[in-house]
């Protein structure tokens, strides 16, 4: 089994030889940008509380943080950015990897995206994802956790030529995303472990999260 990262350079590596150079750079400085304006400082952090979400999963069937962890001892929170992004499929096929250990240590996962219930039904499939995967609608919870900034202008066109339309999945026309995130949070409601990064290719490794639990257990 590989760990994430490698997944993700091996990708990396292909993607560098098939994307031209220039849309590599434009891709790069937009990334760039955003980690100049360090908006992850603004994000919730360990020590926070979470406020009390309610969203729709796949079937739109309303799940609330409240049921997560009323049921376990912990809630695994994972914010990606839609089926549409390669290193979010990565990522949840990484986490999906570990999901019977992460249940073992009393810890339920769900992910969350601004994408429709339709689309997330997508992402559930094309991963064979068996944790919730909620729709966040307009970002509402993830704005809340201060994860969320506009797609560049400059990317706009690059996503169009690789067939990636961001406000079909979301039903939304405002190219709001969140920055990939993943907390760990106790039956408190409080945040005991967070992973944020303004680059996109940057992902939290399951294990970490394994880790930081088993710690949290002792």
């Amino acid at each position: 089994m590989s760990r994430l990262i490698d997944e993700i350079k091996k990708y990396q590596e292909g993607f560098k030889q098939r994307a031209p150079l220039e849309i590599q750079n434009i891709m790069l400085s937009a990334t760039k940008k955003l980690q100049d304006q360090s908006i992850s400082k603004n994000a919730l952090k360990v020590g926070n509380k979470v406020k009390e979400f309610k969203l729709p999963n796949a079937v739109t069937k309303e799940v609330s943080l409240s049921e997560v962890l009323e049921n376990n001892d912990y809630a695994i929170v994972s914010f990606y950015r839609g089926v549409w992004c390669a290193y979010c499929n990565f990522e949840l096929k990484a986490l999906q990897e570990k999901n019977e250990e992460f249940k073992s240590l009393g810890a339920q996962l769900i992910a969350i995206s601004p994408q429709s219930p339709d689309a997330s039904m997508t992402t559930k499939e094309k991963n064979e994802l068996e944790f919730e995967v909620l729709s966040d609608h307009n970002n509402l919870i993830a704005k809340e956790f201060g994860l969320v900034f506009s797609l560049a202008d400059e990317l706009r066109p690059i996503y169009k030529s690789f067939n990636i339309d961001i406000p079909a999945n979301n039903d939304d026309d405002s190219y709001e995303i969140p920055m990939p995130a993943t907390y760990v949070i106790n039956k408190n409601k409080e945040i005991i472990f967070s992973f944020i990064d303004e680059d996109y290719t940057k992902r939290c490794e399951p294990q970490d999260i394994i880790d930081v639990i088993k710690e949290n257990l002792k």
